[in-house]
C-alpha cells in the first residue's frame, strides 16, 4: 500500500507547498505554468564571502567618532553571519549599539528577501524592525507587503504588521490575503494570521479572525480544500475534511460531509506505517437519513492491512461491511464504485519457504441486492511446491489445497473440499523458441452437506483426472524498411495441445468456480474455469500468431495476434452444465497500432466463424493533441452478459479552450437501449498560483429495490453540480493533477493509453 506522507491543508491556503491525499498514479502534470519565483543573489562584499559574527560594512564613504558612532552613505553594504543588508545610508550607535538605516533598502536573512525604506537593528534586544516593506519568501513563489517586519534576534520568528501574502504575481494577483498581523516561525515550521481577509481578483470573498497553517513540507495538521456539490441523490453537499498529524508514521482524516437533503454524515479515515506494516481504516456514518422511510443509521466501514513480518511471513486484510444494500447508489464513497454488487473481505497469511510455500485464507463476500449469495472460505489452505530435478532439468510440482465452503443460504449444500495436483514440468526456454511440456494428476474429494433430496449431488465425491500439455512457440525477426526508417518485425506462432479426459461432474456442487474470461491470451490456458469444481475435460489444439513492428528503441509500433482452438472430441463442458457440440471455437483477435504518440489504436474480438457472428469485442481509439488535451473513443459490445447483449460506446476528452481554461468530457450511451448511461462535463481555470472547477454529472443509478430500505424518492438517474478550488501551490514543485482527477471522477473511470506498452 503507498502511504503519502504530505497533505494540503486548506488552513495553508497560503503557504502549503506539499501535494493531497490523492493515492498519486502516474498522471501528467497541469499544462499550467508554475508562477516565476524570483530569485535574489546573495549579498557580499569585494571578496564574495559573507563576515563572521561581527558586522563588516563597506561604503564610499565614511564619517566616524571612535566609540560613539559612524555614519556610512553611498553604496553601503553591511555583512554579518545570520544577515546582510544594502542601504544608501547607514549609522551605527555605539552606546546603544543600534544600526539604522535608510534609502531603498535590501535586507537579506535565511529564507527571506525583504526591501524596505527604514531599517532598525538593535543588538541589545537582538530585534530587527523594518518599515514600508515588501517581501519574498526564498524558493517559494510566496511574497507581499508589510507596513512593519519586526525579526527576533535568532532570525527564526518573523512578525508581519498589516501585511499582504499571495502566490501570484502581477498588479492585482488573482487571489491574495491581508492580515492585521502574520507570524511565521521557522522553528514550528508554521504561521499564525489575525483578522484574516481573502479576496479573489481584488474582490473580497472570506474573512477569518484566526487561522494557523503550515509553511514547509512537513505534514501539519488544519483543515483541508472543501468541496460545494449537488445532486438528486443528496441536494446541495458540503465536506470540509480536518487533517490530523498523529505522529510521524500516523495521521487521520475527519470530514464532516453536510447533504440538505439527507443529513450529516462523519466520514474518517486513519493511516499507519510502522516498518514493513502499512494499513487504513476507513469509517462513514449517517445516523438518520432524512430521505429513507426508516430512521435506521448508515454506515460503511473498511479495514486494509499489509505487512511482512520476516522474510518468510506476510499478511494481508481487506474487510469492509455496510449497512444497507443502497448505500453506495445514494450516498457514494470513495472505497467502492456505485456500481459494485459486492464487497470483497479476505485475510490471509502466507509462509514462504526455500522450496515451497504456503497461505492461510478467510475469504467472503457482503453481496449487496438481489444476487445469489456467495460462498464463503472458512478456511481456505493452500500448499505449493516446485523442485528441481538436476538430472534432466524438469521440475516436480506439487499444489493442494483444503477448502470449507459456507453460506448464509439455509437451502444450499455446503462443502469441504481436498484438492491435489502433482506431476512433472519439463520446460524449454531460448530466445528462438520455448517448448513447455506438462504430465500430472488431478485429485479431488469433496463432502458436502445440507443436500436437498431431488438434488444430483452426492455427499462423498472422488475425482480423478490425469491432465497432458504440450506448449511450444517460435520466435521469427527480421530487418525491414518502411518510408526511410529502419524496423524490426517479429512473427511468433505458437501450439498448444491439451487433454484431460471427459468426467461426469453434476454430482458436485458449484463454489468458486465461473468461466474465464475469453481472449486470445486465453487460447493458451489450462482451464476454462477459475476455480476447481469444474475441470473441463479436453483434447484441443490451440494454435496462435503474432507479429510486431518494433522501433530502433525497441517500441512496439504495432501487435496483430490471431488464434482459436481446434477440438477433437464432439462434447465440451461448460458452465451452464450443458453439452455443446462445436470443432472449433471463436476466432480470437488483438490489435495494437501505436504509429506516433498522436495516436494509438486498440481492439480485441472474439468472432463465430459459424454463425457469422461477434461474441465479445472491445476497441478504443486515442488521439493525444498535447500534453493533458486528448480524446479516446470506447466500443464495447457482449452477446451474453447474464442472459443479456450489452453494446456501449464512450467518449472522453480533455480539450483546451482558452489560455488556463480546461473542458473535460465524458459520455457514455447504451446503443442497445438508445439511452445515455452518463455525462460528465468539467470547466476548469488554472493560473500558476489556484484554479477552479466546476463539473456537471448525470448517470443512472444502479439502484437496488429491498424490504429493509426502502426509498421512495431515488430515481433512475442522479445528476448534480460541483464547485472545488483548486490551490497549485507555493513552490515549483506543486502541480495539480486536476484533468485526470476530473477524468477518473466518471463512474467508468479513464484508461490512459500511453503506458500499456512498453
Amino acid at each position: 500500500m503507498r502511504f503519502p506522507l504530505n497533505k494540503i491543508s486548506f488552513a495553508c491556503l497560503l503557504f502549503c507547498t506539499y501535494g493531497s491525499n490523492a493515492q498519486n498514479n502516474n498522471t501528467n502534470k497541469t499544462d499550467v505554468s508554475q508562477c516565476p519565483i524570483p530569485s535574489y543573489a546573495q549579498i557580499a562584499g569585494e571578496s564574495g564571502k559573507v563576515a563572521n559574527d561581527n558586522f563588516t560594512i563597506l561604503s564610499s564613504t565614511s564619517s566616524i567618532k571612535k566609540g560613539e558612532y559612524a555614519q556610512f552613505t553611498g553604496g553601503v553594504t553591511l555583512l554579518n553571519k545570520d544577515k546582510s543588508v544594502v542601504a544608501d545610508e547607514l549609522s551605527v550607535n555605539r552606546e546603544d549599539a543600534t544600526v539604522i538605516a535608510n534609502g531603498d533598502i535590501h535586507f537579506q536573512n535565511k529564507g527571506i528577501d525583504i526591501f524596505a525604506s527604514t531599517l532598525n537593528i538593535n543588538e541589545q534586544q537582538k530585534t530587527t524592525s523594518l518599515t514600508d516593506t515588501s517581501y519574498q519568501l526564498n524558493g517559494t513563489a510566496g511574497h507581499g507587503s508589510a507596513e512593519e517586519i519586526n525579526i527576533n534576534g535568532d532570525g527564526k520568528t518573523l512578525n508581519f504588521i498589516d501585511s499582504s501574502f499571495t502566490t501570484c504575481y502581477g498588479a492585482v494577483p488573482d487571489w491574495q490575503m491581508r492580515a492585521s498581523e502574520i507570524t511565521i516561525s521557522a522553528d514550528e515550521k508554521s504561521l499564525e494570521a489575525y483578522n484574516a481577509r481573502f479576496s479573489l481578483f481584488d474582490i473580497p470573498v472570506l474573512y477569518v479572525p484566526y487561522l494557523t497553517m503550515p509553511i514547509g513540507t512537513e505534514r501539519q495538521s488544519g483543515f483541508l480544500y472543501p468541496s460545494i456539490s449537488s445532486s438528486n441523490n443528496s441536494g446541495i453537499e458540503v465536506q470540509m475534511p480536518y487533517y490530523i498529524n498523529i505522529a510521524e508514521n500516523m495521521d487521520a482524516t475527519i470530514t464532516p460531509r453536510y447533504m440538505s437533503d439527507r443529513g450529516t454524515q462523519l466520514i474518517t479515515e486513519f493511516r499507519y506505517l510502522e516498518g514493513l506494516q502499512s494499513g487504513q481504516v476507513d469509517i462513514e456514518y449517517l445516523n438518520n437519513d432524512k430521505k429513507i422511510t426508516n430512521n435506521d443509521s448508515r454506515y460503511l466501514a473498511r479495514i486494509q492491512h499489509i505487512g511482512t513480518y520476516s522474510d518468510r511471513f506476510r499478511a494481508h486484510v481487506d474487510y469492509s461491511t455496510i449497512s444497507d444494500d443502497n448505500y453506495l447508489v445514494d450516498l457514494g464513497s470513495s472505497q467502492f464504485n456505485s456500481n459494485d454488487s459486492y464487497l470483497y473481505q479476505v485475510g490471509e497469511v502466507s509462509y514462504f519457504a526455500d522450496t515451497w510455500q504456503s497461505t492461510f485464507k478467510l475469504q467472503d463476500f457482503e453481496v449487496l441486492g438481489d444476487h445469489q449469495q456467495s460462498y464463503k472460505t472458512l478456511p481456505q489452505i493452500e500448499i505449493s511446491s516446485q523442485q528441481a530435478l538436476t538430472s534432466f532439468d524438469g521440475i516436480i510440482d506439487i499444489y493442494s489445497e483444503l477448502s470449507v465452503f459456507d453460506t448464509p443460504d439455509k437451502t444450499k449444500p455446503t462443502a469441504e473440499r481436498y484438492h491435489l495436483e502433482a506431476g512433472l514440468l519439463y520446460p524449454i526456454v531460448t530466445p528462438a523458441w520455448f517448448l513447455n511440456s506438462e504430465l500430472k494428476l488431478l485429485q479431488t474429494n469433496y463432502q458436502q452437506k445440507n443436500i436437498d433430496a431431488a438434488s444430483n449431488l452426492e455427499k462423498d465425491v472422488s475425482r480423478t483426472l490425469p491432465k497432458v500439455r504440450v506448449h511450444g512457440g517460435v520466435n521469427f525477426d527480421r530487418a525491414l524498411s518502411l518510408f526511410g526508417q529502419s524496423y524490426n518485425q517479429t512473427l511468433e506462432p505458437q501450439l498448444q495441445y491439451l487433454y484431460i479426459p471427459d468426467k461426469d461432474q453434476s454430482n458436485i456442487g458449484i463454489y468458486d468456480t465461473t468461466n474465464l474470461q475469453d481472449d486470445y491470451n486465453g487460447l493458451f490456458r489450462d482451464r476454462r474455469f477459475s476455480g476447481i469444481d469444474r475441470i473441463a475435460q479436453a483434447n484441443q489444439v490451440s494454435w496462435g500468431l503474432t507479429s510486431r513492428i518494433l522501433n530502433e528503441q525497441n517500441s512496439e509500433l504495432l501487435r496483430f495476434s490471431l488464434g482459436r482452438i481446434v477440438y477433437f472430441n464432439e462434447s465440451n463442458f461448460n458452465n451452464s452444465e450443458q453439452d455443446v457440440i462445436a470443432d472449433k471455437s471463436a476466432l480470437a483477435a488483438d490489435i495494437y497500432v501505436h504509429l506516433s504518440r498522436n495516436w494509438q489504436f486498440s481492439s480485441d474480438i472474439q468472432y463465430n466463424t459459424d454463425s457469422n457472428s461477434t461474441s465479445k469485442s472491445q476497441t478504443s481509439l486515442d488521439y493525444l493533441f498535447s500534453n493533458n488535451q486528448t480524446i479516446q473513443l470506447n466500443h464495447r459490445y457482449a452477446s451474453d452478459v447474464s442472459g443479456e447483449s450489452l453494446e456501449q460506446m464512450s467518449l472522453a476528452t480533455s480539450i483546451k479552450i482558452a489560455d488556463r481554461w480546461q473542458f473535460v468530457g465524458r459520455f457514455t450511451q447504451d446503443l442497445k437501449g438508445r439511452r445515455s448511461i452518463e455525462s460528465y462535463a468539467g470547466l476548469e481555470y488554472s493560473s500558476c498560483c489556484w484554479g477552479i472547477r466546476f463539473a456537471y454529472h448525470r448517470n443512472i443509478n444502479s439502484k437496488i429495490e429491498d424490504d429493509n430500505n426502502i426509498n421512495e424518492n431515488r430515481d433512475a438517474f442522479d445528476s448534480g453540480f460541483k464547485i472545488e478550488f483548486v490551490y497549485n501551490g507555493v513552490n515549483s514543485k506543486q502541480s495539480s493533477n486536476s484533468v485526470s482527477d476530473m477524468l477518473n471522477s466518471s463512474i467508468f473511470g479513464y484508461k490512459r493509453p500511453y503506458f500499456l506498452n512498453n
